[in-house]
C-alpha cells in the first residue's frame, strides 16, 4: 500500500498542473492528465460534426488537436443541433501588460466558436484573482484588466453579442447570490482535494473559486439571460483551469443548472522546449504581442529549440527530429496551410530542408501575425472598452 502510495506521489510530483502551476520532469503527459481529470478526448467524429453543424472548415486548433480534451461538448452539439441556444464563458487573470501568443490561443478559439455558432460570449478578467496571487494592488489590477481587455478586444469580438467584465468593477447583485450559493456546496476538504490550499494559503484564495465558477451559470448575468436559466454553457480553455470547472460541473445539478461543457487546450510551449515553461520574468521564453519584428526574429533564431542535427552534413543524413522541434509546433499552431505544413515536416523530416529555412518561415508568419494584432489594438480606444464592458442587454445576440 505504501509502495503504492509513493509512486503515485512520486507521479504526481513529476507532473503538476493546476491553475496557478504547470511543471513536469519532461514532456507534459496528456493522456495522464485526461486520465486524471476524467475529460475525454477530442475525436474525428466531433470534429466532422461541429464543420457539419457549422457549414464550415473546422478551425486549424480543432483539426491538428490543439484543443484536444472536452466535457460534454457532444451535449451541446446535440442541443444546437436541436435548435436549442448556448453561450460561450472564457476569461484571462490579468497579471501582466503584455499578452504572449499562449495567452491568444483560447481567445482566437473562442472568436471562431462565436462567428461558426453565432452565440453570445461572456469574458471574465479576474483581476480580483490576480491581486490575491500575484501580489498586485487592487488599483494595478484593474489597471492591468484593462489593458488586456484592449488585447482580446483586437482579437475581433463582436460588441453585439460580447460582455467583458472584470471581477472588481461586476461582482453583485444576482452572480453574488450564485457565489453564495456555489460556496455553500463545496466543503473545505473538498476545496483543499481539488486545489491543494494549504494552511498557509490566506482565505482570499480559498474563497476564489466559487467567482470563476458563477458565470458558468446564466443567471450570474440577468441583463442578458434573465428567463433563461436553462441556457447551456460552453467554456473554451486550457486545461490547467479543469479543476474550477470539475468543481462547477459538480454542484451545477445540485442549484438545478446544466453542467457547463468545456473545450480545452494542451499548453503552448515555452520558445526553449516543451519541457520549459513560458515565464513573464523570461521575456526570451515566449513571443510577445509587443514584440517588433526585428525581437520576433532574434527571439526565434537564438532561443527557439531545434530539432536540427549538429552539423549540415549529419542533418541532410538522419534529418531533424519534429518531437522536440519548436519552430514545427508553433508552425502546427499558425501554418494555417495543412498541406504546406505537411511538406514542410516531410522535408525538414528527412533533411532535406534545414533549420534556418523553417526559423525564417515561421518569423515570417508571427511578424505579419502580431503587426496584424498591433494594428488592432491601436485601433482600441477607451470608449471601446468601456463599449464592451457596459452592462447592458444585447438583442441580437443570438442572430
Amino acid at each position: 500500500m505504501d509502495k503504492n502510495n509513493s509512486s503515485e506521489n512520486q507521479e504526481q510530483e513529476e507532473q503538476v498542473v493546476n491553475p496557478w502551476e504547470v511543471s513536469a520532469k519532461g514532456k507534459i503527459d496528456y493522456d495522464k492528465l485526461i486520465e486524471k481529470f476524467g475529460c475525454q478526448r477530442l475525436d474525428q467524429s466531433i470534429i466532422d460534426r461541429v464543420a457539419r453543424l457549422t457549414g464550415r472548415p473546422p478551425h486549424v486548433f480543432l483539426r491538428r488537436a490543439v484543443f484536444f480534451a472536452h466535457r460534454d461538448f457532444n451535449e451541446i452539439l446535440d442541443a444546437y443541433e436541436r435548435g436549442e441556444k448556448f453561450y460561450l464563458y472564457t476569461g484571462r487573470g490579468p497579471s501582466s501588460e503584455a499578452l504572449h501568443l499562449g495567452h491568444l490561443v483560447p481567445f482566437m478559439f473562442t472568436k471562431y466558436l462565436q462567428d461558426a455558432f453565432k452565440v453570445p460570449l461572456v469574458i471574465q478578467l479576474t483581476d480580483d484573482e490576480k491581486c490575491m496571487w500575484k501580489n498586485l494592488t487592487v488599483e494595478e489590477s484593474q489597471r492591468l484588466a484593462r489593458e488586456n481587455a484592449k488585447d482580446i478586444i483586437a482579437c475581433g469580438f463582436d460588441a453585439s453579442k460580447t460582455f467583458i467584465f472584470s471581477d472588481f468593477d461586476y461582482v453583485g447583485g444576482s452572480f453574488y447570490k450564485n457565489m453564495v450559493k456555489i460556496a455553500k456546496c463545496v466543503t473545505y476538504n473538498k476545496v483543499v482535494g481539488i486545489f491543494g490550499f494549504t494552511g498557509e494559503d490566506h482565505i482570499g484564495k480559498v474563497s476564489f473559486p466559487p467567482v470563476q465558477a458563477a458565470p458558468s451559470f446564466p443567471s450570474s448575468f440577468p441583463h442578458l439571460f434573465t428567463g433563461m436559466d436553462n441556457l447551456r454553457c460552453l467554456i473554451p480553455c486550457a486545461i490547467d483551469q479543469d479543476p474550477y470547472f470539475r468543481m462547477t460541473r459538480d454542484v451545477a445539478p445540485r442549484l438545478g443548472y446544466h453542467k457547463p461543457a468545456l473545450i480545452e487546450s494542451l499548453f503552448f510551449p515555452a520558445l526553449q522546449g516543451e519541457t520549459g515553461k513560458m515565464s513573464a520574468s523570461d521575456p526570451n521564453s515566449a513571443i510577445y504581442v509587443t514584440d517588433s519584428g526585428k525581437d520576433i526574429k532574434n527571439k526565434i533564431n537564438k532561443y527557439a529549440f531545434s530539432g536540427g542535427q549538429d552539423s549540415v552534413e549529419n542533418h541532410r543524413k538522419y534529418g531533424a527530429n519534429l518531437e522536440v522541434d519548436i519552430p514545427i509546433k508553433y508552425l502546427g499552431f499558425f501554418l494555417e496551410d495543412d498541406a504546406e505544413l505537411e511538406y514542410i515536416r516531410t522535408e525538414y523530416g528527412a533533411g532535406r530542408m534545414l533549420t534556418g529555412e523553417v526559423k525564417k518561415q515561421l518569423t515570417e508568419i508571427l511578424m505579419e501575425m502580431v503587426e496584424r494584432h498591433r494594428r488592432a489594438r491601436a485601433a482600441v480606444t477607451d470608449e471601446m472598452v468601456d463599449a464592451f464592458m457596459a452592462v447592458r442587454p444585447l438583442p441580437n445576440m443570438f442572430r
